[in-house]
């Protein structure tokens, strides 16, 4: 289990002290991918694939996973562009995403996207998704610029737990759900569902709305699974991630995050090591 009670507090103090050693950044020597994480440029997970990728360079050379540089004196790239400094105030909240809108900072090709939901004042905050859902699916996503928290809630070790609404353009036979849990490949890849039950479900109709439950977390995993076996997805809503929810969240609007709430996201174990 991890304790993030300390990590709280030091991102409290980044906020009253930053650029000093509150920030989290050892001067001594901070890994590379969490010094990424700290100044909020992506999750822990994320700067091990952009290290690997070569896209990121310490004093002119190219950086290598898990090694140690020094924030004050070391020259940090990412794609060519400078390490931001630390964000003056961690920010973390849940907002409730409408259909037609992209998770991502900036896409020339996409109009929309869920940064445009927010209030200006967020603008310079460096917030990013910690964990995407796709244009067309509804429901809870989390902003934030808080690297450590990224990486808890999407790390596939952690098995967070995410519950989807999908409702379906014709009943579903009950006799596909452990074949759904069962999974099958598609397009080369494994897919399967956590947890799937009928909701509504009548004795003389069948129902057309499922509650999925899923620990990991695969590219339109859900759409592409129901695809294969014959249904098409009208509406997909994700309604929590572990302990957070978007039960009074209305849609399109946000809410910040406490530290409690927070708190509570660590404290959770994966369910694989629960007895």
């Amino acid at each position: 289990m991890e304790d993030f009670t300390g990590h709280i507090n030091t991102q409290l103090k980044m906020a009253e002290n930053h650029g000093s050693k509150s920030s989290g950044e050892d001067v001594v020597g901070i890994r590379i991918q969490k010094l990424l994480a700290v100044r909020g440029v992506c999750s822990r997970r994320k700067a091990e694939e952009l290290v690997e990728l070569g896209k990121v360079t310490v004093n002119g050379t190219p950086a290598q996973t898990g090694q140690k540089v020094n924030p004050r004196d070391d020259l940090v790239k990412v794609n060519g562009k400078l390490l931001p400094p630390s964000p003056p105030q961690p920010v973390c909240l849940v907002l409730n995403k409408p259909r037609g809108y992209v998770c991502t900072n900036e896409d020339p090709r996409e109009k929309r996207t869920v940064f445009d939901l927010l209030p200006k004042r967020y603008a310079r905050a460096r917030l990013f998704c910690a964990g995407r859902l796709d244009k067309e699916t509804e429901g809870l996503v989390v902003l934030t610029n808080d690297g450590v928290l990224a990486h808890r809630l999407t790390h596939p070790s952690n098995e967070t737990r995410k519950i989807y609404h999908a409702e379906l353009s014709k009943p579903m036979d009950p006799q596909h759900l452990p074949l759904l849990r069962r999974g099958k490949t598609v397009e080369g890849e494994r897919l399967w569902l956590d947890k799937v039950i009928l909701i509504g479900k009548k004795e003389a109709r069948p129902s057309r709305r499922l509650e999925i439950r899923l620990g990991h977390g695969r590219k339109r995993e859900i759409r592409r699974l129901l695809t294969a076996f014959g249904y098409k997805v009208d509406r997909l809503r994700r309604t929590k991630v572990g302990s957070l929810s978007v039960r009074k969240v209305p849609l399109g609007g946000f809410k910040i995050l406490t530290s409690g709430e927070i708190n509570l996201l660590f404290s959770e174990k994966p369910p694989s090591s629960k007895a």
